[in-house]
Parts: C-alpha cells; sequence; structure tokens
C-alpha cells in the first residue's frame, strides 16, 4: 500500500475501549433528564454528543445543551476513567513512531478530555498532537477537527495522510477532508459499516495495521 507519512488516529473505538464510559454517562443523563433510554445503546459510540442527543433522542438545542452538560458532569471525573487501551495498540504506535511516521490523534471528543484520556495511559508522547472538539461544541465533525489537525501540524501535502478510524464518521470525515481513510475492525464499527462509508483499507488488528503501513518485523 501507498507510503503515509502522517497518521492521523481516532480515539474512542481506536486507541480506547471507553464503551462502559460513555454508555454509563449517556443513561446518567437521559435519566437525569426525563427521557427513555434507546435500547440501542451502540450508536451513541461515535458521533459527538451534540448529534447523538439530537438525531437519536428527538432533542431540541436547549434540551442537547442540557443533555450534554449533565453527561459531562459525570464524565470529567468517572466515565473518563472507564475505559481501557485496547490489546497491541501501544506496540504499535511505538513501532509506527519508530519507523518515521508522524502520529496525530484527531477525535470529536472534547480536546481537554482526550488529551486527560492519554496521559492517564501513557500513550500521550507517541503523539506530535492531540486534536480534539472544542468543549462548547463548536469543531465537533471529523472534518473539522482533522482540518483543525492539518492546520496545527502544518501539513500540506494530504496525499501523504491516512486517516484511521472504527466508524463511519471517521471514514465521511476523511473522505470532506481529501484524504484516505483505514477502517479497523476491532471497535466499534463494523466491515459492513466501514465498506459502505468507502474506507479505502481494513485492519483485523493493530498488528495488521502496523505490517500493512510499515512491513513485518
Amino acid at each position: 500500500m501507498k507510503d503515509y507519512r502522517y497518521l492521523f488516529f481516532d480515539l474512542d473505538g481506536t486507541l480506547t475501549d471507553s464503551r462502559e464510559g460513555i454508555i454509563n454517562c449517556l443513561v446518567y443523563a437521559l435519566e437525569e433528564m426525563g427521557f427513555e433510554v434507546p435500547e440501542d445503546k451502540e450508536k451513541f459510540l461515535g458521533p459527538s454528543l451534540y448529534q447523538s442527543f439530537s438525531e437519536f433522542c428527538g432533542m431540541d438545542d436547549e434540551q442537547v445543551e442540557r443533555a450534554v452538560k449533565i453527561f459531562r458532569g459525570r464524565y470529567s471525573d468517572t466515565g473518563l476513567f472507564e475505559n481501557r487501551v485496547y490489546d497491541g495498540i501501544e506496540p504499535m504506535l511505538g513501532r509506527l513512531r519508530d519507523s518515521g511516521r508522524e502520529l496525530f490523534v484527531a477525535t470529536s471528543k472534547p480536546e481537554p478530555f482526550a488529551v486527560k484520556i492519554l496521559e492517564k495511559f501513557g500513550l500521550a508522547h507517541y503523539f506530535r498532537f492531540i486534536g480534539g472538539a472544542n468543549i462548547n461544541g463548536t469543531r465537533n465533525r471529523k472534518q473539522e477537527v482533522i482540518e483543525y489537525v492539518l492546520v496545527e501540524a502544518g501539513i500540506s501535502g494530504r496525499e501523504q495522510v491516512l486517516m484511521i478510524g472504527d466508524r463511519c464518521q471517521d471514514v465521511n470525515g476523511a473522505r470532506e477532508a481529501g484524504i484516505k481513510c483505514m477502517g479497523v475492525l476491532w471497535g466499534y464499527g463494523s466491515e459492513d459499516e466501514l465498506s459502505q462509508a468507502g474506507a479505502d483499507y481494513f485492519a483485523e488488528t493493530p498488528q495488521m495495521l502496523t505490517d500493512m503501513l510499515i512491513g513485518k518485523e
């Protein structure tokens, strides 16, 4: 495959399994507001909170703002760390960095939360820059985050950039930003979802992803 110099990683469902914390905070927020908790809670894993509460719960703008505030109230001190790093992630990051690639995070999670999580798990030092959404709800679409990271990193050659993520939002955001995307199959999205969105490559494990990008050891 093509030799990509700049690798942009999603966070939730790609580097860490944050399912427990997100769902616990989601249930807490919906119950506090008197909304029914959807049977399918997995669909909330990936999109921004603003999009999820609006599209999946039918909330108006004012309700969305309140739901996000309640969610983050629990998430900021508890849900943030109801989380774990996927097996094989740290060796993957180490090999990729040692190969000369430059690593970045591009997540729709608020940037301060992303930084805290990666610092907590000892992964922050692998990344040249950790980019995420603004805490006020702006810059939460994946394309917007990708564009932000491109600017902060001073990258002009988009043909050298590869987005790596587990949901259709990652693929769609990459396409809108004019870069290629690798779909990872250990996260929350299925191969069918990623394929329909137009992912350019697929990796079943962190080891496979590394071997595809830099060759086998």
